[in-house]
């Protein structure tokens, strides 16, 4: 029997790139380097990789590190719009409390966009307000009263494809 698999579509939120061009030393963003540069060597090519205006801005800031290198990973790479539907679910995001203001810029544009776009996955290291359980559950639900479908907060630790049968 033959199925048809259809390949995730993910999200690739701004701590990801920043994690893959960080120069800090210390152990545990040293480890999400590591991770990240294998994550985008192997896995990228597995998926469908998208990502939005708000993570070309964040990383083309003045005050961002390494911006060259983190930029120039973006080319190529698919450019979701900022559409006025996302501008709404942002900003109710923000009046839930599932993401910390402001609606207008950073995390809350960031799921809007991947939700609204209809993303298998938000691949983030930002542990704080994306990747946890408690914020994963609240915006389900959200998510769940819009009908909508939830994009899956994940870290590219956990997004591995394996080749076992």
């Amino acid at each position: 029997m033959c199925y048809n698999v259809r390949v995730a579509r993910v999200y690739l939120e701004t701590s990801f790139f920043s994690a893959c061009v960080s120069n800090r030393t210390d152990p545990k963003t040293a480890g999400w380097r590591v991770t990240s540069n294998e994550w985008w060597a192997t896995e990228a090519k597995r998926h469908e990789t998208f990502i939005s205006g708000e993570v070309l801005r964040e990383l083309s800031s003045p005050s961002f590190p390494n911006a060259a290198p983190a930029v120039a990973m973006l080319q190529g790479l698919p450019l979701l719009a900022l559409s006025r539907e996302v501008e709404e679910l942002a900003e109710l995001l923000v009046v839930e409390r599932v993401m910390p203001a402001p609606s207008t810029s950073g995390d809350a544009v960031h799921v809007a966009v991947a939700t609204i776009h209809g993303m298998d996955y938000i691949l983030t290291w930002n542990v704080k307000h994306l990747a946890n359980p408690n914020k994963r559950t609240h915006f389900g639900l959200i998510c769940m009263k819009l009908g909508l479908l939830a994009p899956t907060l994940i870290t590219p630790d956990l997004l591995q494809e394996t080749d076992d049968e």
